[in-house]
């Protein structure tokens, strides 16, 4: 019943179809929609009436996009490609703001920004990730994961720590000095998306508030996780459950913005 009365719910706004070729991510800002693609470009459109703003496409890239996000202020967009680079863009003029290569120069797959801006983080093909400072626009550390490529990221709503998968499966969190809190395998197959919901959730017991983690993978699968993180606790990564109304690979995930709803 809820499915249907979500589908009655559902009706098509608009149809873009200015990309010559796959859309590979999609991103919102209060004012704008960003989309990137295979055929190398980033565009802008307005949300008032879904035209294209006139320095778009942002073109760049030498090879696919294959990620696209806002700062939360939704002033500055970034790209990241096959290039090995993660491009900066001014969203009122088009302007390009800096170009970030990733230090090995392997594909960038995955990029987002820290909820306060300060920080950008980079995740590549061969496994690095990379935090910038998203101010002086330099290289502020670096990492690694063991096995696969990266290809997804997520900040916990406070920002001190954020969470990489990887396509081999596994789930790193890393604290927002770029320490390595905790890794494990999360999906058979491969990881492909990852988010936090902004809601908490409180323990009333020990007054602790916790993060829900959604994570989902080529195993056809979503797995609810609590994450919890306190100077004076420490960190802890706890599975909840799983999610298995899907019957092929579940390709993303995103919580809505009161965190109350998934959507997969």
């Amino acid at each position: 019943d809820i499915l249907l009365q979500i589908k009655n719910m559902v009706k098509l706004i608009h149809t873009l179809a200015d990309h010559d070729d796959d859309v590979n991510c999609c991103a919102f800002s209060s004012a704008l929609l960003a989309t990137c693609s295979l055929d190398k470009t980033v565009r802008l459109y307005s949300l008032s009436d879904f035209s294209e703003l006139p320095h778009s496409p942002l073109k760049f890239h030498t090879y696919a996009v294959h990620c696209c996000c806002f700062s939360p202020s939704g002033h500055i967009l970034a790209s990241c490609s096959t290039d090995g680079t993660t491009v900066l863009w001014n969203t009122q003029s088009g302007q390009t703001l800096a170009v970030m290569e990733q230090p090995s120069g392997s594909p960038v797959r995955v990029c987002r920004f820290s909820p306060d801006s300060t920080c950008l983080v980079s995740g590549a093909a061969d496994g690095t990730v990379v935090m910038w400072n998203a101010q002086s626009y330099k290289l502020y550390r670096c990492g690694s994961v063991k096995d696969g490529s990266l290809v997804a990221c997520a900040f916990s709503p406070s920002g001190n720590l954020f969470v990489t998968g990887s396509s081999c499966g596994d789930l790193t969190v890393w604290d927002d000095k770029m320490r390595c809190l905790h890794s494990e395998k999360a999906h058979d197959l491969g990881i492909t998306c990852c988010d936090f919901s902004s809601q908490l959730v409180s323990d009333g017991e020990q007054d602790l508030q916790f993060f829900r983690l959604a994570s989902c993978g080529q195993d056809c699968q979503i797995k609810i996780w609590v994450v919890s993180f306190t100077h004076g606790l420490g960190f802890e990564l706890k599975y909840k459950s799983t999610l298995s109304g899907h019957c092929a690979p579940v390709l993303a995930c995103a919580f809505s913005h009161n965190g109350q709803m998934l959507v997969s």
